[in-house]
C-alpha cells in the first residue's frame, strides 16, 4: 500500500479524499511517486517524495502558476502543494489531434515573445533534482555562462565526474560566448522543454508540464526540444513562421545542450561525459 508523506495525508483528508478512493499509478519522472486520486473535486494529478529538497514542490507550483498567467499556454492547474508533495487537476489524455506540434509551436513562439530586460527568474528553481540558479542579470552571455554552465560544472568536477581539461574547456567556451551566440532578448522559458514534458490532452491538443521556468534565450528552449527524443520538423517550421530568428541559431543548439547534458551528467553518471566532451571539442 502506498505510504503517503504526513503533509499530503492532512491535505487528502482535508479535502474530502477517503484513504480506498479510487486511484491509479502515473507516470511522474524519476524524481516522484505520482498517482490519479478520484476526490470529490474530481481526478487529481498528485506527485509525491519524502527525499526532495527544500521548495521542490513550492518551485514548480510557482513555474506553473506563472506560465498560467503570463501565457496562453495550456498548463495544468495547482490545487495545493507542501514540503513534500503537490496536486493539480488531472488532464486526461488523447492522441495528438492533427496539427499538434504546429500548434505546440505557435503557442511557445507567443511564451517567447514575453520578454523582460533581465535574464533570471523571481526564485531559484529546479531542472531534474539539481538547483536552478536564477539571480537576475542583464547580461545574458554572463547569465549563461555563470548561472548556468559553470555552476553545473563545478557540481561535476566536485563529484569527480569531470576533469581539469573539460573544465578548462568550458571555462574557454564561457569567454567565446558573445561571439558565439549572438544578442537575444531575455524570453520567457519553460526550461525543461524535452518530449517528456508535453502532454496530449482529452481533446488531443498540447499541455506543458513539469517546467524549470526562466527569462532566457529562446533558443535554449528549442535546444532542449532536439534532445531526448526531439520533436519533428513541422515543429520548427511552424516556429519560425511565427517567430523569426537570427540566422546560424540550429548551429548554435549544441552550445546550449550543454546545460542539460552537464546537468544529466551530475544527476545520472559519467555516461554523458562522451556528450559533454563532444562539443567542448566543436566551440571551446
Amino acid at each position: 500500500m502506498t505510504v503517503f508523506p504526513a503533509d499530503l495525508k492532512l491535505w487528502l483528508r482535508a479535502n474530502g479524499v477517503a484513504q480506498d478512493s479510487p486511484r491509479q499509478s502515473v507516470s511522474g519522472g524519476c524524481i516522484s511517486e505520482a498517482l490519479c486520486i478520484e476526490s470529490p473535486q474530481g481526478a487529481l494529478f498528485v506527485k509525491f517524495g519524502q527525499e526532495v529538497p527544500t521548495r521542490f514542490y513550492e518551485a514548480e507550483a510557482e513555474g506553473l502558476d506563472y506560465l498560467h498567467q503570463a501565457s496562453n499556454l495550456r498548463v495544468p492547474d495547482v490545487l495545493a502543494y507542501g514540503e513534500h508533495f503537490i496536486v493539480m487537476n488531472y488532464i486526461r489524455s488523447a492522441p495528438h489531434r492533427g496539427d499538434f506540434w504546429e500548434q505546440l509551436a505557435r503557442q511557445l513562439a507567443g511564451l517567447h515573445d514575453c520578454q523582460r530586460q533581465q535574464f533570471g527568474f523571481i526564485n531559484d528553481n529546479f531542472c531534474g533534482e539539481t538547483p536552478q540558479i536564477n539571480t537576475l542579470d542583464e547580461d545574458g552571455h554572463r547569465f549563461f555562462a555563470e548561472r548556468r554552465l559553470l555552476y553545473q560544472a563545478r557540481l561535476a568536477a566536485d563529484a569527480g565526474l569531470l576533469g581539469s581539461k573539460e573544465q578548462a574547456d568550458i571555462h574557454r567556451l564561457c569567454r567565446r560566448l558573445p561571439e558565439l551566440v549572438p544578442e537575444q532578448p531575455a524570453s520567457l522559458l519553460h526550461g525543461d522543454l524535452w518530449s517528456g514534458n508535453i502532454h496530449a490532452s482529452e481533446t488531443g491538443e498540447p499541455v506543458f508540464i513539469d517546467p524549470a521556468v526562466y527569462f532566457g534565450w529562446a533558443e535554449t528552449d528549442l535546444a532542449m526540444t532536439r534532445l531526448f527524443g526531439g520533436f519533428p520538423e513541422s515543429f520548427y517550421d511552424a516556429y519560425t513562421e511565427v517567430r523569426a530568428l537570427e540566422s546560424g541559431w540550429r548551429e548554435r543548439l549544441e552550445i546550449y545542450q550543454l546545460y542539460p547534458l552537464l546537468n544529466h551528467l551530475n544527476l545520472f553518471g559519467g555516461s554523458y561525459l562522451a556528450s559533454v566532451q563532444t562539443i567542448l571539442k566543436r566551440f571551446a
